[in-house]
């Protein structure tokens, strides 16, 4: 690998930006696409698929052997409430592979012993997710039920366009929800953003089957293309 290359590469890494190598396989020769050049790339399928699968892999195109190195962030899981539904979320997203942290001021919620090896920030959200670096490879999932602490945290997340976002809460619920965040400033299409009620509709009761229902949405939205998203919601 060039070194100029390698410089781009560990550049866009470090600045959470996922990026895939793209070498021909009998040349050697290698280019780099950056996420904000796919679009435009003659493999955007090719380099779209692999992204979102988050997996490298060989390709046939333009008559090339091509190898797609896929060098795409560790997704992260903001949880905004220490509540008994985020104490099975938070381990069942740690096993695929998250980097998690549950935000919630409250701290008879948010201790260690409820959330045993899990980043735990005992504070109010305006003054907790700055630091978090929530970003386009972020899931964020608000559970407190408490506007106090669940309505600044979704304005955070829109801000920080993450590529989930989701609030639980009945329907009823989402709309008085909704239009306290408009009363806030934002806009109809960041509300549009919110997955409510949180989770596929698989009949989820319990916490832990709750769970599974988020994460099997957050996976949907991360892996899937636009049009089996809406077949799966």
């Amino acid at each position: 690998m060039k070194l100029s290359i390698l410089h781009e590469l560990n550049a866009e890494r470090a600045a959470r930006r996922p990026v895939i190598l793209v070498t021909d396989t009998e040349s050697g020769e290698q280019r780099l696409v950056k996420a904000a050049d796919f679009a435009k790339d003659p493999l955007r399928t090719e380099l779209d698929k692999q992204l979102r699968m988050g997996k490298s892999a060989n390709v046939e195109a333009g008559g090339k052997k091509l190898f797609l190195n896929v060098y795409a962030p560790t997704a992260k899981l903001v949880i905004i409430g220490a509540v008994h539904i985020s104490q099975a979320l938070a381990p069942l997203a740690r096993s695929l592979g998250y980097d998690v942290t549950v935000v919630d001021p409250r701290t008879a919620f948010a201790s260690p012993e409820r959330f045993p090896d899990i980043p735990l920030v005992a504070e109010w959200p305006e003054t907790a997710l700055p630091p978090l670096n929530v970003d386009a490879y972020t899931a964020f999932v608000a559970v407190t039920h408490d506007p106090k602490i669940d309505d600044p945290a979704l304005l955070h997340a829109f801000e920080r366009n993450c590529f989930y976002i989701g609030a639980l809460g009945s329907r009823k619920t989402h709309a008085k929800r909704a239009d306290r965040l408009r009363a806030q400033g934002a806009k109809e299409s960041d509300i549009a953003r919110i997955h409510a009620p949180i989770g596929l509709a698989i009949g989820a009761v319990s916490p832990s089957e709750i769970a599974v229902a988020i994460m099997a949405e957050i996976t949907a939205v991360l892996r899937l293309p636009p049009k089996e998203k809406e077949e799966a919601a």
